[in-house]
């Protein structure tokens, strides 16, 4: 025999407004488990040749009536022996009940014997506990589901800045702890969590409505149960700025109370979870067909439950009965549940459906019990002697089936169903009725699934879009959060990245730091290589330095070509011509030698760019400085008696030219054998570029071989300057005066510039002192001289030169 426990309330007492609701439910949900029995029993593929019994207790919404049904049961008597079964014939498993407090009385009672129980709608999450209520099972959902699937639901829409308010009792109590701490995993912040409950004073009822109108978070969560929350409904209903998007419960997702015309206003857009609804085959029509005249003789509720849903009274039970109207007649036809308080157009099949698989779970399990061992003979089952209720419960724990339904039913090791709830959205039709309508689905059963069709849903806003619910913006990408001193982490500032630091993503807690070779975009937002700088032969300065290079050098060339062509004249043969064609080929290369500066550094150049620069403008330098010395020589030679003519000849300029140049290449040999300069990629002096240059590996050296160029023009200058008063036609020496003073400017005038500067102006700077201390040289010694060759030939003559001398010794 099967027994099942079923919460209503005595139909002999006077019932409030409340209490009239709760009455014809439950005697709904008890016509749905005796139209489960009579579907196990009517079905000879489960249980054949057995047929289940029940007994049906009233607890009246009591503890005490519950623990007494509980000890009546495993006794077997209506007034219980505590741990004594007087009679034989107890009850196989016990269903209910409905209300957690109560569930949680029983298990603990049931489960130190081992006797199995199932409730439908005991949703607290602490019945998970196997070491306390082993026994128990259920097939509703527990809170801790819950709370993850309204976690989920809030994450899925955006939303990291919600309120909480939740019923002061188990069910919020624990449900709210649950669901924060499932809000935390997920990252989602709380503007505020109150508590209310039927107790709660007006003003702290006042103090909740304000604090929801006033707080930024446009989402709020209310974990409760239906009557508790109309009280704070209908303050909200008084004040302005009333629009949320309220997440609700199972526990009062489809309040008949709250989807009315009169809060349509700020209760449509409600998204909520529901227990998952699917249509018991025949359960409809049967409950529909129920008469007093065909009920059962047992069934003590049903003309109490008649004259609620058809607002009658049958005239056998009250005198009052002779005064009314409307007398039971028992021929009203039930067309819908209804009452004067709240109408049911429909009925709610979630509570039925669960009803529903408690009761054939139970089947299951005895039938695998039963049948277990005529496995050779489908169809057929051998009775056994006894089933303890024991067995019931290891049945329990491994069953696994397909309801008529077609829905896979299985308990896991807490004993509890697989998760299942509809994600409901309540519109507001053009009338200002409320229907609710299936938007979505979560499941958990192993992996966790989420699916909603957004484009149902129907916000309080009136738009297609999701509504904001975040205590600050999401932060861009190129920007990191900042927290917010005394705020939770949803509430933050947006910050942009540091120097050299990126943030690729929204709401990016870092940025980071890119790698050497690369820096962030104009957004912060990329890495992207840097700018590799240097003195490239297309870019503008490039193009202009390496065209003024070419061009210096084919001027000096040609100025060598006028001197060959015209050595025999008086003016080249005066100014040593030997001399002079290998000064003008060393400035010639000397002009060439910044096409080795310019462009990508490269190895060789790197390591020879200097040493061939220093060593032929000290050439150039040491040629000037012997011609200097022969115009000395030249002129103290002529005078009566001097022994300067030994003097005159190849010998001297020759080694001047020899001595002083090798000196400069003992320099630059050293330097190259000791500390070669190399190409490098400079990344510290500019961050967002990366400079590519020569290191000259030590600059010692380097000044080193400059001065020692800046010493020979200074002795050439030296001694120029002295001669600068002999006679005109012969006197070199005044313009050697002028390339040596423009020389030693240049170069004195390049050193801050070429400490000031960085990266590829360091090379034009330098680029700039050679062709200009070059063409100083160029232009004082060989262009005069150019212009009487070439324009001026009257002049290039011997009598002309002499004369001028002689006249102005007279």
């Amino acid at each position: 025999m099967l027994s099942m426990r079923l919460v209503s309330h005595s139909g002999k007492k006077r019932r409030s407004r409340k209490e009239v609701r709760f009455s014809t439910v439950s005697y709904s949900w008890m016509q749905s488990m005796i139209f489960a029995i009579k579907e196990i029993n009517t079905d000879d593929s489960l249980l054949p040749n057995v047929s289940l019994g029940y007994l049906m207790f009233d607890t009246c919404a009591r503890s005490s009536e519950s623990l007494w049904g509980t000890f009546w049961t495993l006794s077997g008597e209506e007034r219980p022996i505590l741990n004594y079964q007087c009679n034989q014939k107890v009850p196989l498993a016990i269903v209910g009940d409905a209300l957690s407090l109560h569930s949680l009385a029983m298990a603990t009672i049931l489960g130190t014997y081992m006797f199995p129980q199932v409730s439908y709608l005991s949703s607290l999450a602490s019945l998970n506990n196997r070491f306390l209520y082993p026994s128990f099972f259920r097939t509703i959902p527990n809170d801790n589901r819950q709370a993850r699937a309204l976690a989920a639901l809030v994450s899925y829409m955006g939303w990291n800045w919600v309120g909480l308010l939740s019923i002061n009792e188990d069910y919020g109590i624990f449900g709210s702890q649950l669901l924060k701490e499932e809000l935390q995993k997920l990252g989602v912040c709380l503007a505020y969590h109150e508590t209310f409950g039927q107790t709660t004073s007006l003003q702290k009822l006042n103090y909740i409505a304000d604090l929801v109108i006033q707080s930024s978070a446009k989402v709020v969560i209310i974990f409760s149960r239906d009557p508790y929350v109309h009280p704070l409904m209908e303050l909200l209903l008084e004040r302005d700025n009333n629009k949320r998007i309220w997440l609700g419960t199972e526990g009062w997702s489809n309040s008949p109370y709250l989807a009315t015309k009169k809060f349509s206003k700020i209760m449509t857009g409600t998204i909520a979870l529901c227990l998952h609804e699917m249509g018991v085959t025949g359960l409809k029509e049967y409950q529909l067909a129920l008469r007093p005249s065909t009920s059962l003789p047992q069934d003590i509720f049903i003309e109490t439950f008649w004259e609620i849903v058809n607002d009658c009274h049958w005239t056998s039970k009250s005198s009052a009965a002779e005064n009314t109207t409307v007398r039971c007649t028992g021929e009203e036809k039930l067309t819908k549940f209804r009452n004067n308080v709240y109408e049911f157009d429909e009925f709610d099949f979630r509570v039925h459906y669960l009803v529903y698989n408690a009761m054939f779970s139970v089947a299951h399990a005895l039938h695998n019990l039963i049948c277990s061992s005529r496995q050779d003979q489908p169809g057929k089952c051998g009775v056994q002697k006894a089933i303890s209720p024991r067995q019931i419960v290891r049945a329990l724990q491994t069953i696994y089936f397909t309801n008529p339904m077609g829905e896979d039913m299985y308990f896991d090791t807490s004993g509890n169903p697989p998760t299942n709830y509809d994600v409901m959205n309540w519109h507001r039709n053009t009338d200002g009725s409320i229907n609710l309508v299936k938007v979505g689905r979560y499941i958990l059963r192993g992996s966790e699934e989420l699916s909603i069709n957004l484009t149902a849903i129907r916000w309080i806003t009136g738009g297609q879009e999701i509504p904001d619910s975040v205590c600050s913006e999401s932060c861009s990408p190129g920007f990191r959060k900042a927290a917010q001193n005394g705020q939770p982490m949803c509430c933050f500032d947006c910050i942009p990245c540091s120097e050299g630091e990126i943030s690729d993503q929204i709401d990016s807690s870092n940025c980071f730091l890119c790698p050497e070779e690369m820096w962030p975009n104009k957004n912060n937002t990329v890495c992207i290589p840097k700018i590799v700088e240097f003195l490239s032969y297309l870019e503008p300065l490039g193009i202009t330095l390496t065209t003024t290079t070419i061009l210096c050098s084919l001027i000096t060339v040609s100025i060598l070509y006028v001197f060959i062509k015209y050595k025999d004249t008086a003016i080249v043969k005066a100014n040593n011509r030997d001399l002079t064609y290998l000064l003008l080929t060393c400035l010639s290369l000397s002009f060439l030698c910044p096409l080795l500066f310019i462009g990508e550094p490269q190895k060789l150049t790197c390591r020879f760019r200097q040493g061939a620069f220093g060593i032929i403008f000290a050439l150039s330098i040491s040629c000037v400085l012997a011609k200097t010395i022969m115009v000395v020589i030249a002129f103290r030679a002529t005078k009566p008696g001097s022994n300067m003519r030994s003097w005159m000849g190849p010998k001297v300029p020759a080694s001047t030219t020899s001595l002083c140049t090798s000196i400069q290449i003992c320099i630059c040999v050293y330097w190259m054998l000791q500390c070669p300069p190399f190409p490098e990629r400079n990344m510290k002096i500019k961050k967002a570029v990366i400079i590519f240059q020569c290191n000259e590996c030590s600059d010692t050296l380097l000044w080193c071989m400059l001065g020692y160029m800046a010493f020979l023009a200074c002795i050439s200058f030296f001694i120029a300057f002295l001669a600068r008063k002999l006679p005109d036609s012969f006197n070199e020496a005044k313009w050697i005066t002028f390339s040596m003073l423009i020389f030693l400017s240049v170069w004195i005038s390049f050193v801050p510039a070429y400490l000031s500067t960085q990266g590829k102006f360091m090379v034009a700077v330098e680029v700039f002192g050679i062709l200009s201390s070059n063409a100083g040289i160029v232009g004082c010694i060989f262009i005069p001289k150019c212009y009487i060759i070439l324009f001026k030939p009257e002049l290039n003559t011997r009598q002309n030169l002499l004369g001028k001398s002689v006249t102005k010794k007279t």
